[in-house]
């Protein structure tokens, strides 16, 4: 039997080990290349808002988790890293419990900035979160890793 974490594990120690707040959310990867990243989350109590929904906070999370993944990924090779630079979500449906679906792409990768598109679907493949982040790339702080 096949562990369903190994895709997530062996992604998350491609980037250094880090889990934190993806750990905390309950974030698995199922597939990241500097091309395409796809990642789940669980929709329960510790990602809902007061009024028992998902969080546009946690969607937030989950789609700059996908966006800096794969932008790290398409330019670790050059010594390189990807953060956060500015990200924005329309939240079109709400959900209350299951699984949400991320898949990134890339709609622009230059030298020193990645812009990603996201999509986060339900179980049902319905739309819930579209969003677009913008990474600026730059080279690993000294004392860093660059997986």
């Amino acid at each position: 039997m096949t562990d369903p974490q190994a895709p997530s594990n062996f992604i998350l120690e491609q980037l250094g080990g880090q889990r934190g707040l993806v750990e905390h959310l309950g974030i698995t990867f199922r597939e990241a290349s500097g091309g395409r990243v796809v990642a789940q989350m669980p929709v329960e109590r510790r990602v809902h808002q007061p009024f028992g929904i998902l969080h546009g906070g946690a969607s937030v999370v989950l789609a700059e988790s996908v966006a800096s993944t794969g932008a790290y990924l398409s330019v670790r090779e050059r010594g390189m890293l990807a953060v956060g630079l500015e990200i924005n979500a329309n939240h079109l449906r709400s959900v209350v419990s299951g699984t949400v679906t991320a898949t990134g792409t890339p709609i622009f990768q230059g030298r020193t900035t990645e812009v990603w598109g996201i999509e986060i679907v339900d179980e049902r493949g319905k739309v819930v979160c579209i969003s677009r982040c913008t990474l600026a790339i730059i080279p690993v702080p000294d004392g860093g890793r660059s997986g």
